[in-house]
């Protein structure tokens, strides 16, 4: 027995003088200690400074002044890692060897540094192949390969500057002043994170799980989710994904104000008009490659009220995303781009419904903000049943938008609506201000219901061919109204306008009221400052013909138009006009006759025969009471004119006598 009690008290005394020994080791000595470790683990050079303490009780743990840890051998923009002060616990079965037990890591204003080469490589990759334990190999002996196996309790980095980049597309990434909270009990086991980063001053917190610490840091593919809560909304992430990085999973995002959201990004300033996703709902299948490309399959959207399938293709590594891709919808309304209303307006049903308001009130002043034109580049390809724009409404939908540094143009494939189809193409340019403008061809419209929305007038009725093409610049649909140039033209079959009978007005010289009809009807026209200007308007009818010529007032939704209708010559009859000036307001315009114009064209011969009958009978009378007798092709005007010039030159001459 008193041989077992020598022993133990030997063993007590060994522990003592090994503890006592650890406990007296200078602070410099125990830093150099740790950074060969943490360099041999890591193959990192590692650079400790300041006055450096150890600890016993209630951990075994040390604390440093300021860390450094060196960047990969490839980059030349400073360390990996650095911070003002470090402290470090470990289990105290570190002392006799085996896996490191981190119990707490604490980290206070360190600066993280992640790189991405133009090659793919990545600074963060540790567990460096063939770095031996003790940093070196013995001499010939082969180098072995040793991964960064410990376990953490728990790490805490306070008030750190995240910084990445990506060489290969130029892009810098800084995020100061940011939280983080690391957990992994078990190295082979579940790892828990959580951080709160600050991008624009807001919290923006994640908190996720990975499911295999070992297989994660060695490079292998884990189990992972995570969540991102910002102001405004969040994002959820559930699939798998290595360190390269590489990620496949199902994301889900909720964001009920995205201005806000993206603001807390950093992506201020960036206004949605309502029904583009002022709040948005998405989810779908998501794969994010190494060389930053996402994909989306099988995803759905919800912007606001808008709902549609989604397939995308987006690349990430530029100066702003690239996308292609492939939209399905139902009724997708976008009357909000055209009102600038905070509130839906009353949408039309695709067949050229009109709620009547710009002839009401005008054309909206609200100012338009297409910033959004300016968040992507690529191509949007675009199947709807149904398209409200406000101001026009379609039906089927076919639309290919190119998007370029701020400037979209959509292709319009297909575009029902109106009784016909419109192709062409219309351009949203806001890179400097905004302007539209527009090259479309219409067949088979119904141009009542069209005119009725594009300008409010109701009155004409018939179906016809049509082709525009325009542009406008400003920041309100009222602005761009009033600068619209271009030119258009427009051709159609039978018809009616309603409001007034040309018969009656013909035969009575009263129109009001009734309907004309018509057979074939063609014009063309100039715009210029919001002016549409017409020369050569066409119509026939049935016992007569007409021409138009005058102005449309597209700002100011007014008319100046004089309309010609003639009655055609008959065996009996004469043809006879009587030109109605069209004037006022579109939403309530005057039809009056020129009787003016009306006596020149239909009492023209009639003029002829007065005039020179009058010529005649002052001819007699100039003979007669002054003895002038007019000279052929000479006027009474002037032969009385030259007789007074010689009775004048007579008197005259008597003053030299």
């Amino acid at each position: 027995m008193k041989w077992i009690i020598r022993l133990i008290g030997l063993l007590v005394v060994i522990i003592a003088v090994l503890l006592g020994a650890l406990f007296f080791l200078p602070g410099d000595r125990i830093a150099k200690i740790a950074a060969d470790q943490i360099n041999a683990m890591t193959g990192r050079q590692v650079e400790m400074s300041g006055e450096t303490t150890l600890s016993f009780y209630p951990v075994l743990g040390i604390s440093t002044g300021r860390v450094t840890v060196a960047n990969a051998d490839w980059s030349d923009a400073g360390p990996m890692f650095s911070a003002d002060s470090f402290k470090v616990g470990v289990d105290p079965s570190v002392i006799w060897g085996g896996d490191i037990r981190i119990t707490g890591l604490e980290a206070v204003n360190p600066t993280i540094l992640l790189e991405r080469a133009a090659d793919g490589r990545v600074n963060w990759e540790l567990g460096v192949e063939g770095v031996a334990p003790s940093g070196t190999a013995e001499p010939g002996s082969p180098a072995t390969s040793r991964a960064l196996a410990l376990t953490l309790d728990r790490a805490l980095i306070t008030g750190a500057t995240l910084t990445y980049i990506d060489h290969a597309s130029g892009q810098r990434t800084t995020l100061p002043n940011s939280d983080f909270d690391l957990r992994w009990p078990a190295y082979q086991g579940e790892a828990t994170f959580e951080a709160t980063l600050r991008p624009a001053g807001q919290d923006v917190d994640i908190s996720g799980q990975l499911g295999t610490v070992a297989k994660f840091i060695e490079g292998g593919i884990s189990d992972m989710s995570a969540s991102v809560t910002a102001p405004g909304g969040t994002l959820e992430f559930q699939g798998r994904g290595d360190t390269k990085p590489e990620l496949t999973g199902r994301l889900d995002a909720d964001l009920k104000d995205t201005a806000k959201f993206l603001a807390s990004l950093g992506l201020a300033g960036v206004e949605i008009p309502k029904g583009l996703g002022r709040a948005l709902k998405a989810g779908g299948d998501v794969t994010f490659t190494q060389d930053l490309r996402v994909t989306l399959r099988d995803g759905t959207v919800q912007l606001d009220h808008n709902n549609m399938s989604v397939a995308a293709d987006i690349a990430i590594g530029g100066d702003k995303p690239k996308i292609n891709a492939q939209l399905r919808a139902g009724a997708l309304d976008f009357s909000e781009l055209a009102s600038g209303n905070s509130t839906p307006g009353g949408g039309g049903s695709g067949g050229g419904q009109s709620t009547g308001t710009a002839v009401q009130s005008g054309w909206s002043k609200d100012r338009i903000d297409a910033s959004a034109l300016a968040l992507v580049d690529g191509e949007v390809a675009l199947v709807a049943d149904k398209l409200d724009f406000g101001t026009f409404n379609f039906g089927t939908t076919r639309i290919l938008a190119t998007i370029d540094n701020s400037r979209a143009v959509f292709g319009l494939r297909e575009l029902q609506g109106y009784g016909g189809t419109v192709t062409g193409e219309f351009v949203a340019n806001n890179r400097n201000g905004l302007s539209v403008g527009g090259n479309m061809a219409a067949k088979g419209i119904d141009m009542k219901s069209l005119l009725t929305d594009a300008a409010g007038i109701n009155r004409f009725s018939t179906t016809g061919t049509a082709r525009l093409k325009f542009l406008g610049v400003g920041q309100s649909v009222d602005a761009i109204m009033k600068s619209l140039s271009g030119n258009a033209s427009v051709r159609t079959g039978n018809g009616h306008i309603s409001g007034f009978d040309l018969d009656k007005l013909m035969r009575s010289g009263n129109g009001t009221g009734g309907t004309t009809v018509f057979d074939s009807l063609s014009a063309s026209f100039a715009m210029d400052k919001g002016q549409m200007f017409n020369n050569d308007l066409a119509m026939s009818m049935p016992l007569a013909k007409a021409t138009g010529q005058g102005r449309i007032g597209l700002g100011n939704q007014d008319i100046d138009y004089t309309f010609t209708p003639s009655l055609l010559a008959g065996e009996n009859t004469r043809g006879l006009a009587i030109p109605v000036r069209i004037h006022g307001p579109w939403s309530s315009p005057r039809f009056t006759p020129d009787l003016e114009k009306a006596i020149d064209l239909n009492l023209k011969e009639e003029k002829k025969k007065l005039k020179k009958k009058a010529k005649q009978e002052a001819n007699k009378l100039l003979q007669k009471e002054l003895g002038i007798q007019a000279e052929e092709g000479q006027s009474a005007e002037d032969a009385l004119r030259k007789k007074l010039e010689k009775d004048a030159a007579r008197e005259l001459f008597k003053l030299f006598d």
